[in-house]
């Protein structure tokens, strides 16, 4: 049970800080017991790099689907479309993946 830094984003998302104080249960210098307890929580207002991602992700799939719309009307774009397509659901799945890491980290506190 020694104690640690926290810092806590506006999103929810946490992660440990830096030891803080030795719990009476460890002797050893420099050692800790291994159960980590909250010392200080410091609030970070704005959201955290993985929402940021998210974010930016959002927006350059939002992109892609306009420029898929402006090529369908278009014409001639048959083969660019379809690699966009592809790329989008490689995106799809990033931003899945990022959102399963942002979400169990916010369930494990």
């Amino acid at each position: 049970m020694c104690y640690f830094e926290q810092t806590l984003w506006s999103c929810g998302y946490w992660k440990w800080g830096n030891f803080r104080q030795q719990c009476n249960k460890e002797y050893r210098t420099g050692e800790t017991c291994g159960l980590k307890l909250v010392y200080e929580t410091n609030f970070i207002p704005s959201p955290c790099k993985i929402c940021e991602q998210i974010t930016k992700k959002d927006r350059r799939l939002r992109k892609m689907a306009e420029d898929i719309e402006r090529w369908s009307r278009e014409g001639n774009r048959k083969a660019t479309i379809e690699k966009t397509q592809a790329d989008m659901l490689g995106v799809r799945g990033q931003i899945q993946e990022l959102w399963r890491g942002h979400e169990e980290k916010q369930r494990s506190i």
